[in-house]
Order: C-alpha cells, then sequence, then structure tokens
C-alpha cells in the first residue's frame, strides 16, 4: 500500500490522474525524507492555488486544485507544480516532526511573513535535491511580504542557503525584515 492516500480516488472536473500525483509525491516524500502515511485531499472544484498542512498526527495535507495545475493548459496536471507543492509541505511536515526545530503554529495560524519566510526555507532546500525552483518568483513573493530592502534581500539569502534552522531561527529572521521595514 502507499504511504499516500490521496482522495478523490478520481478526479472528475480536472484532467489529473491520482496514480501519477501519488508516484510524484512518493517520490518527492523519499527524497525529503519524510516515511509516515499522508493523506492528501485535493480539492478539484478549485482553481485557485492555496495548499496546507492540516495536521501532523495523522499528517493531512489539503490542497486547492489550482496549485497543482498546468497555468497553460487549463485542467491539466503540472508535474513541476506537484512537486512543488508536495515538497513545501512535507518540508514543513518533516520539520514539525523534528523536536529540534521547535513548534511552529499550524499553518492557518502563520502570519505571511512567517509563511513566507518558512517556504523560502522549504524551497531553497528542495532546490538543492536537484528540483527545478523558480527562485526568482519566490524572491519576489519574499520582497512582498517582508519589504524590498537589502535586508529582506540578505534574509532571504539565509533562509534559502540555510539547513538545519529552528522554528526560533525563522521567527528570528521575521522579526529582522520588521524592523528593517519599520526603518523605512
Amino acid at each position: 500500500m502507499s504511504p499516500f492516500v490521496i482522495t478523490p480516488e478520481k478526479f472528475t472536473m480536472v484532467l489529473f490522474e491520482t496514480d501519477r500525483i501519488r508516484e510524484l509525491a512518493e517520490e518527492v516524500a523519499g527524497r525529503v525524507g519524510v516515511a509516515v502515511e499522508v493523506h492528501v485531499e485535493v480539492d478539484e472544484a478549485s482553481a485557485l492555488g492555496r495548499a496546507r498542512v492540516t495536521s501532523v498526527d495523522p499528517v493531512m495535507l489539503w490542497i486547492q486544485g489550482g496549485a497543482l495545475e498546468d497555468p497553460k493548459r487549463p485542467r491539466h496536471l503540472s508535474e513541476r507544480n506537484v512537486v512543488e507543492v508536495f515538497g513545501r509541505l512535507l518540508y514543513r511536515v518533516r520539520d514539525r516532526l523534528d523536536p529540534a526545530f521547535g513548534d511552529a503554529p499550524p499553518d492557518d495560524e502563520l502570519s505571511l511573513q512567517q509563511s513566507t519566510a518558512w517556504d523560502s526555507y522549504c524551497m531553497g532546500r528542495l532546490e538543492r535535491l536537484g528540483y527545478p525552483v523558480a527562485k526568482a518568483r519566490r524572491l519576489y513573493h519574499f520582497r512582498n511580504r517582508h519589504g524590498f530592502t537589502d535586508t529582506a534581500d540578505a534574509v532571504f539569502e539565509r533562509l534559502w542557503n540555510a539547513d538545519g534552522l529552528t522554528w526560533a531561527d525563522i521567527e528570528a529572521m521575521c522579526a529582522e525584515t520588521e524592523a528593517a521595514r519599520a526603518a523605512v
């Protein structure tokens, strides 16, 4: 049995293949280092792109269909988006399951700055695994939440290139960019 339980088992509103999503998710999970059963709910009725970890005991992910969709071919699966979404979320799961990481709030309680900072940390690690990641897009998104300052750019680079951060480290970096925004 696969460690990924994906709902729905058969998509009817979009042209996604559950088996292909499962294959990609399993590959990413193996490389990220998550070896637990993962329940995934895909809201195929939504063309929006939100995705979050809803629980770590058991591990549950919620993903809007648009997050997995090919932007150039509506209703079709983008394998790159599947890898990015699962990579980001599975790194969050791995971090949360590591006692050394600390106690991060649930995804729906994160501030936009905290979420974006953690995403930057996750996506940098995903890139180092050899997956193609749009770093410039992530930097722009980070700047929108943390400010268009030299401090924000330096913090982004530290997050992107880091390994072994804790939740306290991420919070401290968010405070650093907040102080830089307040000084402008």
